[in-house]
């Protein structure tokens, strides 16, 4: 089968052998056999790490877990810096996590108990793939925005009973955060943990309203009670 791939600003095309294999292995036989200088990043093959997330037909997916197919296209993930062909740095998006304070702030000694540990479950299986800040569309218009699986990750901890500050996070996210995001779920839908960040954000909203926060955007809203009577 013929696939292509994104190269700095080119489409190559691609001999692939195999009538069935993943879009990782796939990558190993062109570098090993075609073209040695094509750059790629991967660790675990297991769907694990999240190091080999990519673009596959314009949608976010592991390339480890990923069966490629007659036609596929192939690119890196968007609003990262493209070291090389599919290889991206992910060091702006991790800077997110610091923006919005994603971590424990003052821990406090409490009894947890399994109901409470389900609540943040899933989002603790977030293994920082990128996918869906990639996907997300309000980036390509706000570059500053903190993003999906930062946000996930705020909800994670507000959500965790040890936590006894919630306030200093909930102030965080207020800018380029919660509000800026348009809810229409592309990151929910390529998350390969099926995590909901769409919902998180929704929670993190009813939070934020129990410390007086609103979304600003109403202020700017026309809800056609002008004049004109």
């Amino acid at each position: 089968m013929q696939i292509k791939i994104k190269r700095t600003d080119e489409m190559i095309e691609y001999d692939v052998p195999f009538k069935s294999t993943t879009l990782l292995q796939a990558l190993y036989h062109i570098k090993n056999h075609e073209d040695n200088s094509l750059t790629f990043s991967s660790n675990c093959r297991s769907g694990i790490c999240g190091t080999c997330a990519i673009r596959l037909n314009g949608k976010e997916v592991l390339a480890c877990a990923t069966m490629c197919g007659e036609g596929d296209v192939l690119e890196p993930l968007r609003y990262h810096e493209v070291q090389r062909d599919l290889k991206v740095n992910k060091q702006k998006a991790r800077e997110t996590l610091k923006t919005s304070m994603a971590w424990l702030q003052e821990t406090q000694k409490v009894e947890i108990t399994e109901e409470q540990i389900a609540l943040t479950e899933k989002q603790s299986d977030c293994i920082l793939c990128d996918s869906c800040y990639s996907a997300c569309p309000v980036l390509e218009v706000n570059p500053n925005f903190i993003g999906p699986f930062a946000l996930t990750r705020v909800y994670r901890y507000t959500a965790d009973p040890r936590e006894s500050d919630i306030k200093t996070p909930i102030d965080a996210i207020q800018t380029n955060g919660i509000w800026d995001c348009t809810l229409c779920g592309e990151c929910t839908t390529v998350c390969p943990q099926s995590i909901d960040p769409k919902m998180d954000i929704t929670l993190l909203r009813g939070i934020s309203a129990q410390f007086g926060y609103s979304d600003p955007n109403f202020q700017a809203m026309e809800f056609g009670f002008g004049g004109g009577f």
